[in-house]
């Protein structure tokens, strides 16, 4: 969420930056319903000083034995109790109107953004080794898996409908191994804590990382009003929601391998073959909570570490800076990291590294404190995919694959494989 008063002193700055985004001004509506937000409130005001005023004057009246004047003072009191009700109820919907916008404003790019419209207009940051060259065609992995026999996708549709996978015997095991090895190298390597969170979350924790109000049709909601997570970017970063801080003791840096559940609302016929868009998918989840100074520094760390599982898996990608119009609600800067597949004969997400600013810091009210200094400051949160587990299975098996059908087992995941060096189908 965005600060009213910096938008105040920055109108035409937030107009720029949305329109660089591809959304409509939102400024002049969001400082009128300031103004609103401000007259209830010194109305409100000016209703309790008269007030207060008033009974101090009811006091001196009495002493003066001037009964009329003290008569009439008791019902102007009575009067402004009466109004007040109605007054406050005005505040608070004023104040409810302002922070409802205010939520639904995205994040402010940083300058060094590209701007763009689309997926089309993002950057090229990097490219990290070589498209696998073979004497034998390439197959998309469900091909792959239903031919091993590992990957069935028709008893899945049985049991919960579309957009779902079963996966069983050694393709069941290199999926648990993948995300086995993504925490252990997060974890042990790159200075992550291991958190095991709750997959259902109350309204304020998705208000708190931004997925509420904007984008509830996104999500799966329990019978009980609880929101299954769509990441655990949602549990990690609010961990801290509502808490002060030490700088200190900044960075938290913190990793959970988790399901995730997602509606894929507005991506009907997009990836329908295959376990590319699932309504459940496991992730390995990067979360960081620093201080102003360290974000920026952060977001290349974090960005190296979801990397590096990638090039420890010997898998060719490439690493894009999102331009502005491409970017999620909640970012300022966003790099996506897209793994070579060569059943598609194209490069797809498998990871999404971006820093929010103190976006969800105003939103969680999670501060921090520095030394010598009275005044508190929000934390600055960032979130990446370290990465997605199940896209990684798809990139490992298309990579893998051998002319025989079978999938070498990376040498990165073969103590988590039980002897497995090669998958097979089943005898």
């Amino acid at each position: 969420m965005l600060d009213i008063k910096w938008i105040r002193e920055n109108e035409a700055a937030l107009d720029e930056a949305l329109k660089k985004r591809g959304a409509e001004p939102m400024a002049a509506t969001l400082l009128s319903l300031d103004d609103k937000r401000r007259s209830v409130i010194q109305k409100l005001q000016d209703m309790q000083s008269r007030r207060n005023a008033a009974s101090k004057e009811i006091g001196i009246a009495l002493g003066q034995k001037n009964s009329e004047l003290a008569e009439k003072l008791k019902a102007e009191v009575a009067q402004i109790k009466d109004t007040m009700p109605a007054a406050e109820q005005e505040e608070r919907e004023a104040v409810a109107a302002l922070d409802d916008a205010l939520s639904r404003v995205p994040n402010i790019p940083l300058d060094d953004v590209p701007v763009g419209k689309d997926e089309h207009d993002n950057v090229v940051k990097r490219v990290v080794g070589e498209k696998p060259r073979w004497n034998h065609a390439a197959k998309e992995h469900f091909e792959i898996g239903e031919a091993l026999g590992y990957m069935d996708f028709e008893r899945a549709a049985k049991l919960s409908g579309a957009r779902f996978t079963v996966l069983t015997s050694q393709l069941a095991r290199m999926e648990r191994a993948l995300g086995q090895f993504m925490l252990d190298m997060h974890t042990t390597e790159h200075g992550y804590t291991e958190v095991s969170s709750p997959l259902m979350v109350r309204d304020e924790a998705m208000y708190g990382t931004g997925q509420l109000p904007k984008f509830a049709e996104d999500l799966f909601r329990t019978t009980d009003g609880r929101w299954l997570i769509p990441t655990a970017e949602v549990t990690l970063t609010n961990l801290v929601s509502g808490e002060t801080l030490e700088q200190e003791k900044l960075p938290l840096r913190l990793t959970a391998l988790t399901p995730s559940f997602r509606s894929e609302a507005g991506s009907a016929g997009r990836d329908t073959r295959g376990m590319l868009r699932q309504h459940q998918f496991w992730k390995c989840e990067l979360v960081s909570i620093t201080d102003a100074d360290s974000s920026i520094a952060e977001h290349e760390r974090m960005t190296e570490c979801a990397e590096n599982v990638l090039k420890r898996l010997g898998l060719h990608f490439r690493t894009m800076t999102l331009c502005t119009g491409d970017m999620g609600f909640g970012a300022r800067k966003t790099y996506d990291i897209e793994v070579w597949l060569p059943g598609q004969d194209t490069y797809r997400e498998i990871s999404s590294c971006s820093v929010c600013g103190d976006f969800q810091g105003r939103r969680m009210n999670a501060r921090y404190r520095v030394k010598d200094d009275k005044n508190l400051r929000f934390v600055h949160t960032l979130n990446g995919s370290g990465v997605a587990v199940g896209r990684c299975l798809i990139a490992v098996m298309e990579n893998y694959l051998n002319e025989d059908g079978s999938i070498t087992v990376p040498d990165a995941l073969l103590p988590y494989m039980g002897g497995i060096t090669k998958i097979e189908r089943a005898g």
